[in-house]
């Protein structure tokens, strides 16, 4: 027989009484840390006028976004962490779905816009000031959040129709769509083959502007004549290509798979890596391989003191 369903319970990791106080600590740590780190940026770019460029406004604009992108999973897990009570309503379920799958969509298409912004900058430096124009970046980064709404909202749309039985166990630590499909008592075939049409367009498409971006500028930088020239050119862009892989990497093995490759628990270890691990590093690295703005952090500290 088959029951709406009014919530569902996450697992999350087995730990025990010892392990789960020091695994809560370390979580409420990293959220605090990665959100203190992108206010930061936001603050800093906002407030140094060295930095009102097109590349540190995507920047600013990828800080704002991970703020929202940690803040839909992780405060729930970090409670559940202590609480033996682990229900999440259906509809907290999907908000929960709608607004993750967003920003991770959203991430996708921003880090090919900035992978483009690095294009013109170093293959059309005569250009680039005319192209990317603070209008054409204020488009760009409105044609990201509406790749990821409009995304988010097909997904959703097929898998809110889903039946599920009874009280069903979600065998991760937030509401993905892996685990969701997987629960279904229903045929999810449909909204299977809209996730991995959706996934192929919103991963490959911009993966491939990001890779064509860089043989483009690998090619370009190869061309200058003296070595501090090619260092200069490349250290502009080496923050962004290793945020690219790290984002990349860890999304691409958790959702370039069927659905029933989710029973290994080394998807939930991976999982932690781009919910948590990946956020928190990302500031991290646009701030100690950048000189600008790291010298625009100290300026700021400078001025507060």
């Amino acid at each position: 027989n088959e029951t709406k369903v009014m919530y569902f319970i996450l697992l999350g990791f087995p730990t025990t009484a010892e392990q789960q106080l020091l695994l809560f600590s370390a979580l409420l740590l990293a959220y605090l840390l990665t959100v203190w780190e992108n206010l930061l940026i936001i603050l800093t770019i906002r407030n140094n006028h060295s930095l009102q460029k097109p590349m540190y406004f995507f920047l600013g604009t990828l800080s704002f976004l991970e703020i929202w992108y940690v803040s839909v999973i992780e405060p729930k897990m970090i409670v559940d962490v202590l609480s033996r009570d682990k229900r999440i309503s259906f509809q907290g379920c999907m908000t929960q779905l709608h607004f993750f799958v967003t920003f991770v969509c959203t991430e996708y298409v921003l880090l090919a816009a900035m992978a483009y912004d690095r294009f013109l900058a170093i293959c059309k430096p005569l250009s680039y000031p005319l192209i990317m124009n603070h209008r054409f970046c204020a488009q760009l980064i409105a044609a990201c959040w509406m790749c990821g709404l409009t995304t988010s909202s097909i997904k959703l749309s097929f898998i809110a129709r889903l039946s599920f039985c009874d009280v069903d166990r979600i065998n991760h630590y937030f509401c993905d769509i892996s685990p969701l499909l997987n629960i279904s008592c229903s045929d999810s075939s449909l909204a299977e083959l809209v996730d991995f049409i959706l996934a192929l367009l919103v991963i490959m498409v911009p993966l491939c502007t990001v890779v064509a971006s860089y043989i483009c500028i690998l090619f370009t930088v190869l061309k200058i004549p003296s070595s501090q020239g090619r260092q200069k050119a490349f250290s502009t862009c080496s923050s962004h290509l290793t945020v690219v892989v790290l984002f990349y990497s860890t999304t691409l093995f958790t959702y370039a798979h069927p659905k029933l490759m989710y029973t290994y628990r080394a998807n939930k270890l991976v999982s932690v890596l781009y919910t948590v691990v990946v956020p928190l590093l990302n500031p991290l690295i646009y701030c100690l391989r950048n000189k600008e703005v790291r010298l625009a952090l100290r300026k700021t500290f400078t001025c507060r003191r």
